[in-house]
């Protein structure tokens, strides 16, 4: 079985905030989500969201701050899973929650490193 990484976007450039019963609603649907895949035996880490300032370091070692709130999708989050496939991680990917706010979910494999 391989580990897959699932990487979270939507765009933050929102003016409205979620109401305190928006986000408990959110959140439920993201531990419903992730029960899911732990009650297969499939979720390796639920990973965290990501805080939205960073820093972003280009070649030749220059340091800019970012990401920056015009770009449309910013990353948000991740989870690590594991499934038998790439087909099978995108399968369990389905149901997230950040897409039904417009957000999107990538899949990549992890790939172990030569021992």
């Amino acid at each position: 079985m391989n580990e897959f990484l699932l990487l979270f976007r939507r765009d933050f450039r929102t003016e409205n905030a979620p109401s305190p019963e928006d986000l408990q609603n959110a959140m439920k649907m993201w531990q419903n989500w992730l029960g899911g895949i732990a009650a297969q035996n499939k979720l390796v880490d639920r990973g965290n969201r990501l805080a939205s300032e960073g820093k972003v370091l280009h070649a030749g070692d220059r340091i800019t701050d970012g990401p920056y709130a015009e770009i449309k999708e910013s990353l948000g989050g991740y989870t690590i899973i594991r499934a038998d496939s790439l087909d099978e991680a995108a399968e369990l990917a389905k149901g997230c929650p950040v897409t039904l706010i417009g957000g999107n979910v990538e899949v990549r494999q992890i790939v172990p490193p030569n021992l």
